[in-house]
Order: structure tokens, then C-alpha cells, then sequence
């Protein structure tokens, strides 16, 4: 597989909310392709803010990464947050776009973990209800690592979930660089709800998953499914944290 013009954005919301996982992910690009990585999908974007709320562990390791580049017509971004992808989608349609879960799929020597066929509910996530090549890896993962994979009926771009991340206003960056995405195409979603009645919808949500564990490629997704009291797995973390 040739990544010479491959960059990974490492994802500024991703990384705080799995500081571990987010290490563990660019140790891999980095030692497998020795692939660039930068931090962020847009220049200047909260940079110390997003510092600040690192772990004290994770803030001299997350300043010594570039915080963004300049990408040319024949570069791939590889990413994890669907937001930076939905922003380079509509600011830079020229810049090739890649998964992370579609890269590790075609990675030939990756190490896949045995997890025995174990059940596991997969959760679709609403911001990339239209990326079939991204939702066709997922899967493809899952039964590279022996996972009996229970599909959801509001599957694939029949989905509406993204965690308590849809009641609630939408960050105005994404509304501004990726208004299609999140203001075209997001009737009736980022409406501001108390945290209570979050809770209830996701409670309400996973009422309706039959397994207890469920495994989503979306950190918003797994925090909302773990509040609607779910054991919610990150996909990263099936195939890194083994």
C-alpha cells in the first residue's frame, strides 16, 4: 500500500476524549508508514484550549505535533473524526479522503485480535450516514477480528445517532466550514436539550440494542451509548487496546 502522501489528522476532539487511544493510533501510523501527523482539520482552531484540556501526560507530546499543514491536490487525509472529514469535504474537495478503518483494512500485516465471535451490537453513526466505503470497513474489521457483528435496523445511511452530540448546538465552526453536513442536511438535529432529557434518549435508544456490548466508530457515539448505560467499545480500541 503506498501512503507517501498520506497525512493523518490526529483529531483534536478524538484525542481528548481517548488521550490513550489517540497515542496508540498515531505510534502505529507513524512506526508502520512513517506517516505525518497533524493535529487539527482547520489552522489555528483552539489551539491552546484543546492543549489545556489534554492530560498533563499527553500535553508536551500533543504540542510537539504539528497543529496543521497545507495539502496539495494529490494528498489523502486519513481520518477518525467524521467532522474533519465533513470540513474537508466542503472546504478542500480536491484533497482525497481515507478512513482510518478503510487504511488498517488494506494494512496486510496488521495484527487483528481473536475475539472468539462474540455478539456485539455495531452503532452506524449519523455523521457519516452517506460513507459506505467507510461503513463497509468497519465491518470488514469486525469479522477480521472474529466479532459476530448484530446489526441495528436504523443501519448504514438509515441512521440518526450520534450520541447526545445531536441535542445539543452544534459547534459554529462545523456550521460554517461544512454547512451541507451540518445545516443543509441536519433538519431537526443539534437542538439544544437538558442534560436530563439526553439521557433519555439515549436510554431510549439502547433499549432497542439487544446486546450488552456495543461497538461504535465514533467517540460522540460511544459516549452516548455508555450513558444510555451500554458497555459501549470504540472500534479503535477492539484493535489496539489488545
Amino acid at each position: 500500500m503506498n501512503t507517501e502522501n498520506y497525512t493523518y489528522v490526529a483529531s483534536c476532539a478524538f484525542t481528548r476524549e481517548e488521550p490513550e487511544l489517540s497515542t496508540k493510533i498515531q505510534d502505529y501510523l507513524k512506526h508502520r508508514f512513517d506517516m505525518p501527523i497533524i493535529r487539527c482539520c482547520v489552522r489555528n482552531y483552539k489551539v491552546e484550549e484543546f492543549t489545556a484540556d489534554m492530560p498533563e501526560w499527553m500535553q508536551p507530546r500533543w504540542r510537539a505535533i504539528p497543529h496543521y499543514k497545507e495539502f496539495s491536490e494529490d494528498s489523502t487525509m486519513v481520518y477518525v473524526c467524521h467532522n474533519c472529514a465533513a470540513i474537508f469535504q466542503e472546504t478542500m474537495k480536491e484533497v482525497k479522503r481515507i478512513s482510518l478503518w478503510e487504511l488498517i483494512l488494506n494494512d496486510e500485516e496488521f495484527k487483528f485480535p481473536d475475539y472468539s465471535h462474540e455478539k456485539m451490537t455495531l452503532q452506524d453513526c449519523w455523521r457519516s450516514y452517506d460513507n459506505r466505503s467507510e461503513q463497509d470497513a468497519v465491518r470488514g474489521l469486525l469479522k477480521k477480528m472474529n466479532v459476530d457483528i448484530v446489526e441495528q435496523d436504523e443501519n448504514y445511511e438509515k441512521t440518526q445517532f450520534c450520541g447526545v452530540s445531536l441535542h445539543a448546538p452544534a459547534p459554529k465552526r462545523n456550521l460554517k466550514l461544512a454547512p451541507k453536513r451540518f445545516v443543509e442536511n441536519a433538519d431537526g438535529k443539534f437542538i439544544p436539550s437538558t442534560s436530563e432529557e439526553q439521557e433519555r434518549l439515549m436510554r431510549e435508544h439502547c433499549q432497542n440494542i439487544t446486546t450488552d456490548k456495543v461497538v461504535a466508530y465514533c467517540h460522540y457515539c460511544v459516549k452516548g451509548l455508555k450513558i444510555g448505560g451500554k458497555q459501549a467499545k470504540h472500534l479503535a480500541s477492539l484493535l489496539f487496546d489488545n
